[in-house]
């Protein structure tokens, strides 16, 4: 098993807390990780058809015999027992007397604030990162390769075909979680918003846009938008503008949190196909970007992470907010220019009281600390948020 950068905190939390949720995508290796680390907890799947009736048709008789130290795996299945549970730990008063799993952040969120608030931390689990897998024989793929197969963990583990494996993902667990959350009547018509919304990746979002091509409304693109976004598949990196005027960009920018999936809904099939792809810059700016948003879940904190762009056109492609900004230029060239830092000094002086930190991340292999600029490799991205939390 790969060991899971998110292990120690959830260790740390479960002494802390009567319940611990841990929410992310299907197949992001949730329920691995909690056996793996709660091994002598009883285990319950509520995807299963017979324990899902008996928590819902009598969540009291349930929790009795459920009583103590037991995992909850895909607890959105039956949000309501969350009421339940609050009054049994309140009772019982032991920490980590539960650990909850869901795939679906709305339902869970929504029970949480209602009843655990304040008795359960959050914690979020992706996909692999590229630091989960920096010890293992996957480490020498190359950034195309990370690109186009992703990072879910069951490719790893089983070394499946990618192409063959995020099409069962699409039309099983996508569906599933979608008809759970929304009802969509024609799934031929959220098939192509799916695809369209891979093709706008690491592109300033435009809702009416998108709807004219789809031939839907517009608030119906928003909705299904919501949609991808509480089932982890996409996250909306929003833009910073708290310590600007009025003329920058206020639209988000969409992102998938796992580049391999967009790739099969673009229809790349190799990782050859990479080199010449007119996606190509965008897909490894989504990777680098979803590495920085994976390396704050680890530490079990919320990822204070932006873009900047201005109506001349300048931008900052990854903004984190810190003490000292932290200004990323993301570029997926090997071979490193003097104009990659335009945009980088630009964002310097109009910002030089704050006194950012200002990084040029690129598709090459070596580090770099120059006089005003650190140059990373695109392998040692998670390295930012470490070096400066």
């Amino acid at each position: 098993m790969i060991k899971r950068k998110l292990e120690s905190k959830l260790r740390e939390t479960a002494q802390k807390y009567p319940v611990v949720t841990v929410v992310g995508p299907r197949q992001s290796g949730k329920t691995v990780l909690v056996k793996n680390v709660f091994n002598d907890y009883r285990y319950v799947s509520l995807e299963n058809i017979d324990m899902r009736e008996f928590a819902k048709n009598d969540p009291h008789g349930f929790l009795k015999t459920y009583d103590k130290i037991c995992i909850f795996d895909e607890v959105q299945r039956v949000p309501e027992l969350i009421s339940y549970i609050q009054t049994k730990v309140d009772n019982d008063n032991i920490n980590g007397q539960y650990i909850l799993t869901g795939s679906q952040n709305f339902l869970l969120q929504e029970s949480i604030s209602q009843s655990l608030a304040g008795r359960t931390a959050i914690l979020r689990l992706p996909p692999f990162s590229l630091e989960e897998l920096e010890s293992t024989k996957f480490s020498k793929m190359s950034v195309d390769e990370f690109i186009h197969t992703g990072f879910y963990p069951r490719i790893y583990d089983k070394e499946l075909n990618p192409n063959e494996w995020y099409r069962n993902y699409i039309e099983t667990y996508l569906e599933k979680d979608i008809r759970l959350l929304k009802r969509i009547n024609d799934l031929s018509l959220f098939h192509k918003f799916l695809k369209l919304t891979a093709g706008r990746v690491g592109q300033i979002l435009n809702l009416s846009s998108l709807a004219t091509e789809i031939g839907c409304s517009h608030n119906t693109v928003r909705e299904w938008l919501s949609v991808l976004e509480t089932s982890f598949i996409i996250f909306l990196l929003q833009p910073y503008y708290k310590t600007f005027n009025k003329r920058v960009i206020k639209s988000p920018k969409i992102y998938f949190l796992d580049t391999g999936l967009a790739c099969a809904l673009l229809g790349i099939e190799n990782h050859q196909q990479l080199g010449s792809h007119y996606l190509r810059g965008q897909l490894f700016e989504n990777l680098v970007i979803a590495e920085i948003f994976k390396s704050f879940y680890a530490i079990n904190k919320d990822p204070r992470v932006y873009f900047w762009k201005n109506n001349t056109g300048y931008e900052i492609d990854c903004l984190i907010d810190s003490l000292k900004p932290i200004a990323i230029e993301i570029k997926s060239s090997e071979t490193i220019h003097n104009n990659f830092f335009k945009n980088l000094k630009i964002f310097k002086e109009l910002t030089s009281e704050l006194n950012p930190l200002l990084y040029l991340i690129y598709s090459g292999e070596m580090t770099q600390i120059r006089s005003d600029y650190k140059i990373i490799s695109w392998c040692d991205v998670g390295k930012i948020v470490l070096e400066n939390n």
